[in-house]
């Protein structure tokens, strides 16, 4: 049976962490989130971490949490720069963030050659996740000439804040149960028995709380990386003058987006009813830590994990 890759996108955490939500303890045993993001994952048979980060960074996060996980699992860092752009072109003067997810997973392409998943650092999944996009993987695919991927779909009333708005990538599936799109939505909140959010003329409309969203948790094959590498060049290439490119970002949800288009890949949409948990606002903290709390009071996780 293949082994298989958690790949956590990190680069976004700050120098020593400071005031930083992703390393804000919320756990009774002041765990962080990605604490049981890798509990989970390592308990659903994952087999490596690969942490991705700012290099700046390395030496505390090493300090602060790699040693502690690397006790548990083979752990491996790559880092995420700003001057990572292909051959021929250059970073726009006042640009000081990386490009994005797209970029984050392509700078593991030395190091993940079999399947993976990704996450992000600062969400909780819960277990029926890792477990189903661990299952997944570790599954022969088919030899058809198609990549065959998934992700993890999350009912969008189980992602919703009750502090302010959130943004959602919301899927469309197929009868069979394959993402055939995916559409940033923005302003989500709840409204009573549905959802509210942005249309695309700047007006409001409603979608229901069981619709799928992406939470930005997929499982790959390694030949996403060839993809990547193409389409990290024509990100650069079609760059107009008009897109602020002190912002623009080359984004994984895209990359996966035209590759459905093109009938290239086909990406196996895997439900999960856990609650997603996250601090998109500060006010979220206290429910988050309820929720922990009250996790560990049912015994679904111990006291103390990966300590």
């Amino acid at each position: 049976m293949q082994k298989t890759t958690l790949v956590i996108m990190a680069a976004g955490l700050g120098s020593r962490f400071g005031g930083i939500k992703q390393l804000t303890p919320l756990g009774p045993g002041g765990e962080i989130i990605m604490d049981y993001s890798i509990y989970d994952a390592l308990e659903a048979g994952f087999d490596r971490i690969v942490f991705i980060i700012r290099e700046d960074i390395f030496d505390d996060f090493k300090e602060m949490i790699g040693e502690r996980i690397a006790k548990q699992a083979d752990v491996e860092y790559v880092f995420q720069r700003i001057d990572q752009i292909p051959a021929g072109f250059c970073v726009p003067e006042g640009r000081t963030k990386p490009w994005g997810t797209g970029q984050a997973v392509l700078t593991c392409r030395q190091i993940v050659d079999g399947p993976f998943a990704v996450i992000n650092a600062d969400d909780y999944y819960g277990k029926e996740a890792f477990r189903v996009v661990n299952h997944f993987l570790k599954q022969p695919q088919e030899n058809d000439g198609m990549y065959h991927f998934c992700m993890a779909g999350f009912q969008l009333g189980n992602t919703l804040s009750e502090n302010g708005t959130v943004t959602r990538g919301v899927c469309q599936v197929s009868e069979d149960g394959k993402l055939t799109g995916i559409e940033e939505t923005f302003e989500i909140e709840k409204k009573g028995s549905v959802a509210t959010a942005l249309d695309g003329a700047g007006g409001q409309k409603e979608l229901p709380l069981d619709s799928i969203v992406s939470m930005n948790m997929w499982g790959f094959t390694p030949e996403l990386f060839e993809e990547l590498d193409r389409a990290y060049v024509e990100f650069f290439r079609t760059t107009s003058d008009s897109e602020n490119p002190l912002k623009k970002e080359f984004l994984l949800p895209e990359v996966i987006e035209n590759l459905l288009q093109r009938k290239q890949a086909d990406v196996q949409v895997l439900m999960t009813h856990d609650k997603w948990f996250g601090v998109t606002y500060q006010e979220d903290r206290p429910s988050v830590e309820r929720a922990f709390r009250k996790l560990a009071d049912e015994g679904v996780y111990p006291k103390g994990i990966l300590h």
